[in-house]
């Protein structure tokens, strides 16, 4: 699909505009892609600049642009790809192995530590990135490198060899997908002995860290919830997932298939976001979601898709695309910058004091801040972003025989192969989600094409115009019967703001509510309250329906302010001196989550109390 214009085309053009180059520009400023050059040339004795997985940074912003000259055509893209693969490819051993932290003079031997040393994970981005490349170009060298270190590992961890697994997750997703791409089923039943082997206790744990943390606790089969640290855990469901549907493991997949469920319901923010535990980046317990200690890492939310995005093509389920919409805009679209050059890595639901501006050039040691900033120490959210936007548009649709199904919806052309091999053309404009009329004109539909539009669970009251048929649908897929080239449908979804309320069960934030527009999720910042008056202290009147501002809402609310209690006097406390002042009632306006932070540091709440 080509975009053409709204959200997702904006974001896409900043990307491409600015992002990638940041990447790139940050990465060669800090010697981390020198690293290739110095592992070539025999010169690893001395300091190595970046963390033992920053050969990864590099493979990520790889993919990127393969995605973005596949989809493009690019020259810049492409050009800066070849170069950065010559210096890739100059840095491989012999016997295909590739890494710049290990395995060479002055350095640890060959998976001397799999716990921490990210070698396999390193290689899983490799991998992923030369299926990017084999998708839009096709055989060449990137893909070249890939195949042997591919081999390398299928020779270093196969029935006969190393028999550990690697304490970050990814090689799995990386082998199944290089295997299909390239039709080499040694790749997939390498994939499959990882995932085999994960949850025996293998992994050495490191410092205030169980197995929980590597998802080495207990057998994939065998989890009920996912667990540990957020990105670990989703790399391994989505690996797993290539595995289950191209081995034809049904226990497998409802296995991962009941982790998302338990996962969604009850670790899972309202945004989409994944982890609440700042020391591990980890998921919580069942109903743990404190809003202003989630962790919800971009690339948590990343993962997140990869993993409901497999599930959906395995099962059809509208349930995935729903929490992909969510996650899109809620935790994805929250990270970069307007300019594309500054970044969140943690995604609060409430920040408490508004954050300083970070420096232009300065790397940020703290992975959290309420500021989004330009580079990291940890930097694998600037590129796990470059591509995800770079690649966006492959989520929007699915095909299965002679049905097109919209997923997520943007402007723009899309073009489609049936299974039958006929080629299909459809227009979407839309404003969405500013407004919710998505309209579909088949453009080209040799014999037909049958279209399924997907109606968000929270789109109750939502309508279908097919020509003469025009119907009320419920939420989950709005189905029109064959349509020849010509023909035009419109959906309509509702996306007035709406009152949401967390379950009981999250102490957090109960007796509190947020409010969403379409698929929005909604904050208050300190920008849009009176000078002098704390975030803490507003409540909302709930009996009244939010304001639409079509690109907000406001919501009546009043302030709060207890009366002043005496130095030394602990916070709860009996009698009437606690009992609060109401101030007089007020509109406060709400900003799309995404937004927050745009217009400098802030105080910030998602969920807001009754009053």
């Amino acid at each position: 699909m080509r975009l053409s214009e709204g959200f997702w085309h904006t974001l896409q053009s900043v990307n491409t505009g600015a992002t990638l180059a940041h990447c790139l520009e940050w990465m060669e400023r800090l010697g981390w892609i020198a690293n290739f050059d110095r592992t070539a040339a025999g010169d690893t004795a001395g300091p190595r600049p970046g963390w033992q997985f920053s050969d990864s940074e590099i493979y990520k912003l790889v993919e990127a642009l393969a995605w973005e000259h596949g989809r493009t055509g690019d020259e810049w893209a492409d050009k800066t790809l070849e170069a950065l693969v010559d210096r890739i490819a100059a840095a491989q051993d012999p016997d295909g192995y590739l890494n710049t932290c290990y395995g060479h003079a002055g350095q640890a031997d060959r998976y001397s530590d799999l716990s921490s040393g990210h070698e396999l994970y390193c290689t899983g981005h490799l991998l992923q990135a030369a299926v990017a490349r084999h998708r839009t170009v096709g055989e060449d060298r990137l893909v070249a490198v890939a195949r042997r270190a591919a081999d390398h590992v299928c020779a270093a961890f196969g029935p006969d060899g190393n028999q550990g697994i690697c304490g970050h997750p990814e090689i799995e997703v990386g082998l199944a997908e290089l295997g299909r791409a390239l039709g080499e089923p040694r790749y997939l039943d390498q994939a499959r002995r990882f995932v085999e082997r994960r949850g025996h206790g293998t992994l050495e744990p490191v410092v205030l860290l169980d197995s929980s943390y590597f998802q080495d606790d207990q057998p994939v089969l065998a989890a009920e919830a996912w667990r540990g640290h957020a990105v670990r855990a989703l790399y391994l469901a989505a690996g797993a997932a290539d595995v289950a549907v191209d081995t034809g493991d049904g226990d497998l997949l409802d296995a991962l298939a009941r982790q998302w469920d338990r996962t969604v319901e009850r670790r899972t923010y309202l945004t989409g976001g994944m982890g609440s535990r700042h020391q591990d980046e980890g998921f919580g317990e069942d109903w743990e979601l404190p809003p202003d200690r989630a962790y919800c890492e971009t690339c948590a939310g990343i993962a997140s898709n990869m993993v409901s995005w497999r599930l959906y093509l395995a099962t059809g389920d509208v349930r995935y695309a729903d929490l992909m919409e969510r996650t899109f805009y809620n935790v994805i679209a929250a990270s970069p910058s307007e300019d594309g050059r500054a970044f969140f890595y943690a995604n609060p639901l409430h920040q408490r004091s508004a954050a300083n501006e970070v420096r232009p050039d300065a790397v940020n040691a703290r992975a959290e801040g309420g500021v989004r900033a330009p580079w990291f120490d940890v930097s694998c959210c600037p590129t796990n972003l470059a591509r995800t936007l770079a690649s966006w548009q492959s989520y929007a649709a699915a095909v299965e025989d002679r049905t097109v199904s919209l997923l997520q919806y943007a402007a723009g052309e899309l073009e489609v192969r049936l299974d039958s091999g006929d080629t299909v053309r459809l227009r979407v404009a839309t404003e969405y989600p500013r407004t919710g009329t998505v309209r579909v004109d088949v453009l080209d539909a040799p014999g037909g094409v049958d279209l399924r539009l997907r109606v968000p669970h929270w789109a109750a009251g939502a309508v279908l115009d097919a020509g003469a048929d025009e119907r009320a649908v419920d939420p989950g897929w709005a189905a029109t019967g064959p349509l020849a080239a010509g023909a035009s449908v419109r959906l309509d979804l509702p996306v007035a703001p709406r009152w949401t309320r967390p379950d009981e069960r999250i102490d957090a934030v109960r007796g509190c509510a947020a409010v969403e527009r379409g698929p929005l999720v909604l904050c208050a910042e300190s920008h849009d309250l009176p000078p002098g008056l704390p975030i803490e202290e507003v409540r909302a009147d709930r009996s009244r329906p939010p304001v639409d501002t079509g690109d907000g809402a406001t919501v009546r609310v009043t302030a709060v302010r207890p009366a002043p209690a005496a130095p030394g006097t602990p916070p709860y406390r009996p009698g009437p001196e606690s009992a609060p002042d109401s101030g007089e009632a007020a509109e406060l306006r709400l900003v799309p989550y995404h937004r927050w932070a745009r217009r400098g540091g802030a105080t910030m709440r998602v969920f807001l109390p009754a009053a």
